[in-house]
């Protein structure tokens, strides 16, 4: 006896345009994450209050130190 085996996509692929947008987006943000600003935000942000502290930062004012030549003028 001959079994025939068959298969089907149990999630149908989403529309070409669709998956365009969902590629240039994951793109967009991996190099948004990986910019070096954000490293040294995400740098900052690792660090102990005492650790920013002794650079004069607060918490609250990470993104500003990081950012400040370029957004906060």
């Amino acid at each position: 006896m001959a079994h025939a085996i068959t298969f089907t996509d149990t999630y149908p692929k989403a529309p070409l345009l669709t998956r365009i947008a969902d590629g240039l987006a994951n793109w967009i943000d991996s190099v948004a994450e990986n910019h070096p600003r954000m490293r040294a935000v995400r740098a900052l942000r690792a660090m102990s209050d005492t650790q920013l502290a002794a650079r004069g930062i607060t918490r609250d004012e990470i993104v500003h130190h990081v950012f400040k030549d370029t957004y906060y003028r």
